[in-house]
């Protein structure tokens, strides 16, 4: 099975997108899957121009030639697309965004009804028995900081006409390495991240008992707020230094 994991964090593997996404991947992997990587901040990818040459003049060819010539056959065939990306402005990273914007030359300008709504249909390209999946992180605690980054890979999923798998949600991953360094116990957060690859790999899906797992608090709440004031204040006493 061929996994293609975009990763929109601009700190790669060092940020807490980095901390949820290897433990995902090894278990992907464990599970028999060949995985590739990309890092959306490294590559040539410029916006789309929202011209619709790749729907009419180059049909499923845009006029742009950069990095977009090597990844967009492997978005179209991939059988699991995993988008990892952290929240941003409750939405993803621009770079992510840039590339989702320019993959709509695997689908046709033309519009049908399918599923009672309108949509492109896809091109040949585009491996309609595939998946996408969201790895998602953010700095606050709740749960719903992810809603909006969440209602938006759902329907980009439905008009790239692949099946949703759904989303492995660590809210303030950021804590990670402090709670490690406070000797606290994550083991079970990082066995049920491997599980979760293992679960995407066998069964199309995560169950809700990893995914309630991956989720599940880890500091309380004031605890998070202080934390994340503490580094503020820190950074901002440097920059007056």
């Amino acid at each position: 099975m061929q996994v293609l994991v975009l990763n929109g964090s601009p700190h790669f593997d060092q940020g807490a997108t980095g901390h949820v996404l290897r433990p995902f991947r090894e278990g992907m992997e464990q599970a028999g899957a060949t995985v590739e990587t990309f890092y959306t901040k490294k590559m040539d990818v410029s916006p789309c121009l929202g011209c619709f040459t790749c729907w009419t003049k180059t049909p499923g060819t845009c006029v742009q030639r950069d990095d977009m010539d090597e990844l967009l056959p492997k978005i179209g065939k991939s059988d699991i697309v995993v988008l990892a990306t952290p929240v941003y402005v409750d939405g993803m990273t621009s770079t992510m965004k840039k590339i989702l914007d320019r993959s709509i030359p695997l689908i046709h300008g033309f519009c049908e009804i399918i599923d009672d709504h309108c949509r492109h249909p896809p091109r040949d390209i585009l491996n309609q028995d595939g998946k996408i999946a969201l790895v998602s992180v953010c700095g606050f605690a709740e749960l719903d900081n992810f809603d909006p980054l969440l209602y938006h890979v759902k329907a980009m999923a439905k008009n790239m006409h692949r099946e949703f798998a759904g989303a492995i949600l660590r809210p303030y991953a950021w804590a990670i390495p402090p709670a490690l360094k406070m000797d606290m116990d994550l083991s079970e957060l990082m066995d049920a991240l491997k599980n979760a690859g293992r679960q995407l790999i066998k069964d199309g899906q995560f169950d809700s008992d990893t995914r309630e797992m991956i989720s599940r608090d880890i500091l309380p709440r004031e605890t998070v707020v202080e934390f994340l004031n503490a580094w503020i204040s820190e950074n901002l006493e440097r920059d007056t230094d």
